[in-house]
């Protein structure tokens, strides 16, 4: 049976919130945040003005930028005041003292590797077992991670996030359907996503796995540009995961000043819970502009249906539209 870190993680939390000012401060301005909510056809997107969060969207991610600046994520330049604990041989469990959630963890090699989902796939299955009350996600290193160069994963309280729930009523067409579970794409909420439900770690990952391995690689790009989020459904038994094929990083319209916003989305934008770091963007952003960023950042309907096609062709299972 998987060890459940809820207790030990709570009492993390316990601690940093009190020892830790920076932590403290942060996560007692997130309860006051100013909170809005979009409609996007069926699924509900929460804006969040969070000022906090501007280191993380105007993140230089470039290699010159990357080679000057200590890695945040490496124990030897964290501050003293922040904690961890082990997890399995290769990762420590971390609060994220500029969070997104009310519950917002970090998970991070112990090494410092590159950020790639590549022989990682199982250990994100085994942390949503081992997390049951959190989402765990990956921002891929051009989807949202500020720390490209650093593997980690993060996790957030799973009410918090408004797929959720959403991807239980969605219309699923399937790509293959058996007795552990499925593998199916939606484009019901307003994004495409390729949603994997399993009741066997073991067929989770395959799924997961095939898909990666048919979606489109940037060029000199390691894996394919993606955003994932997976959780565990303790009631269930299940595996519940999602995975955003993405083709550009950041839009068009990314910056400051008149026209232009300050939004770099990740896995959490993916899920519908954008953390917007300027007051006037926070104002500005509609449904209709969401709209049109996530169609700017995600898969054509062209790519998406070669990706289908191949699924269908390289595994022989029919694909249902």
């Amino acid at each position: 049976m998987a060890m459940d870190y809820s207790k030990t993680i709570n009492q993390l939390f316990t601690r940093q919130l009190r020892d830790w000012d920076v932590a403290g401060r942060n996560y007692a301005a997130l309860g006051d945040a100013d909170v809005r909510t979009l409609q996007l056809g069926e699924s509900t997107i929460i804006l969040q003005y969070n000022p906090e969060r501007r280191r993380s969207s105007a993140a230089a991610i470039d290699k010159k930028s990357l080679s000057g600046r200590k890695c945040f994520l490496c124990t030897d330049h964290q501050p003293a005041r922040q904690k961890s604990i082990l997890w399995g041989d290769h990762y420590k469990i971390q609060v994220n003292p500029y969070p997104i959630f009310r519950r917002h963890l970090t998970i991070v090699d112990l090494s410092h590797v590159p950020q790639r989902l590549a022989g990682r796939v199982g250990d994100m299955l085994r942390l949503a077992e081992e997390l049951p009350d959190f989402v765990i996600f990956y921002n891929g290193p051009k989807c949202g991670a500020s720390a490209p160069d650093h593997a980690h994963f993060q996790a957030g309280a799973k009410g918090e996030m408004p797929l959720c729930d959403e991807i239980l009523h969605a219309t699923i067409h399937l790509l293959a359907d058996g007795d552990e579970g499925f593998i199916g794409y939606s484009r019901e909420l307003g994004r495409g996503l390729f949603t994997i439900e399993t009741t066997t770690m073991r067929t989770a990952e395959r799924y997961i796995l095939r898909l990666l391995d048919l979606l489109p690689q940037p060029d000199g790009a390691d894996e394919p540009m993606v955003n994932v989020l997976c959780w565990w459904d303790k009631t269930d038994h299940v595996y519940r995961t999602a995975v955003f094929p993405r083709r550009k990083h950041r839009p068009a319209c990314y910056g400051e000043g008149e026209g232009r916003l300050l939004v770099s989305p990740g896995s959490t934008e993916m899920g519908g819970l954008w953390a917007v770091p300027l007051k006037e963007d926070f104002d500005a952003l509609t449904a209709g502009r969401v709209q049109a960023l996530y169609d700017e950042l995600c898969l054509s309907s062209d790519d998406i249906a070669a990706v289908l096609n191949g699924y269908s062709q390289r595994w022989d299972n029919p694909v249902i539209i």
